[in-house]
């Protein structure tokens, strides 16, 4: 099941992915020019986040082809609150200007009320946000240099079964930041707080159900962290899931969100969940603190998002070593999407 990609392009002459599977950096080249389908279903978007076990911090820029995307999202572990507030602008087909790797490049969207900032010269990586009126007339400022802890990430190209559909997918753990956080005259210093890149690039299909769970933190002196997904395309050749040890990734199969269902089987989020693996090599326990919830429904594009955060405690089995995870505050989600 397990394919580790080679270098070289991503997609064939035909527009698919010339190689399914998974590798430890961006070792396909993407380039939009080489998609040969519609420009209608391009989804290309970075996406970060930084966490303590007090507050937490979201940032996205996207390009979904007919949509353009700028968010943030503030949470309040201790209040058990949140705030994200969107911007979205129509048909911009790729003017949004997403670099085609994450080694390098700057992206920048700045309107009138907000910016958003993800500034990378190949070296350090910084991010500067700002937006006028976030919560309650107060206006949101952060500005926050990112370190990188792991030399490997998770990477994995995805086909979708229709032709021409595809994705490209790293996720970067371990990710420090440190800066400030300011809302109205309340500023919050940034010591510390670990995360993750979401860096996505494709052509997706309709309809589409996800499931994903990232963590990153600095336990025992030791840099430890997880991706774990899954729920769309065709993954015969490979999975998303990866543990992240000392900067070093090592590759798992398969993993099951278990959540929760109430007496007529909706699903439950705030109550605990188990994430684990079929052989037992992946066991944890989730138990949520609050769900970043969000349902829009505007003719035939449809979002609902369940990304909850709270607290992770199990193991990993690592070459019989058990990689234990105590009491550390990240997220799991559930996501459906027609777009």
């Amino acid at each position: 099941m397990q394919h580790k990609m080679t270098a070289g392009p991503l997609l064939n002459e035909d527009g698919n992915l010339a190689e399914p599977g998974y590798a430890f950096s961006l070792v396909k080249n993407y380039s939009r020019k080489d998609i040969k389908t519609s420009k209608w279903r391009i989804k290309e978007w970075d996406y970060y986040y930084f966490g303590n076990n007090e507050y937490g911090v979201a940032l996205t820029i996207d390009d979904n082809g007919y949509m353009s995307l700028s968010s943030i999202s503030f949470l309040d572990f201790k209040a058990k609150k949140q705030k994200t507030v969107s911007k979205m602008g129509a048909f911009p087909f790729g003017k949004v200007n997403l670099p085609p790797t994450s080694k390098k490049g700057d992206l920048k969207v700045k309107k009138k009320g907000y910016s958003l900032l993800f500034l990378n010269d190949g070296n350090v990586r910084h991010i500067i946000a700002t937006m006028k009126n976030f919560y309650n007339k107060q206006d949101f400022y952060c500005d926050l240099v990112i370190t990188n802890h792991n030399d490997d990430s998770m990477v994995i190209a995805t086909p979708f079964d229709k032709n021409k559909h595809f994705y490209y997918n790293q996720k970067i753990n371990n990710l420090e930041a440190n800066g400030l956080i300011r809302i109205g005259e309340k500023e919050i210093k940034v010591n510390s707080w670990f995360g993750v890149l979401d860096w996505g690039r494709g052509v997706w299909t309709y309809s589409n159900t996800w499931y994903w769970s990232s963590l990153s933190t600095k336990q025992d002196d030791h840099y430890i962290g997880f991706n774990l997904g899954y729920g769309f395309g065709n993954n015969k050749a490979a999975s998303e899931n990866v543990l992240f040890y000392d900067g070093k990734a090592y590759k798992f199969e398969d993993v099951e969100f278990k959540i929760p269902t109430d007496s007529k089987g909706i699903d439950d989020f705030m109550k605990p969940w188990i994430i684990e693996s079929k052989n037992k090599d992946i066991y944890l326990t989730f138990t949520p603190i609050l769900d970043r919830y969000a349902n829009s429904d505007i003719l035939i594009i449809s979002s609902l998002q369940h990304q909850v955060f709270g607290m992770f405690n199990g193991f990993f089995i690592l070459n019989g070593k058990k990689i234990e995870f105590r009491d550390v505050l990240s997220f799991a989600e559930k996501v459906k999407n027609k777009w």
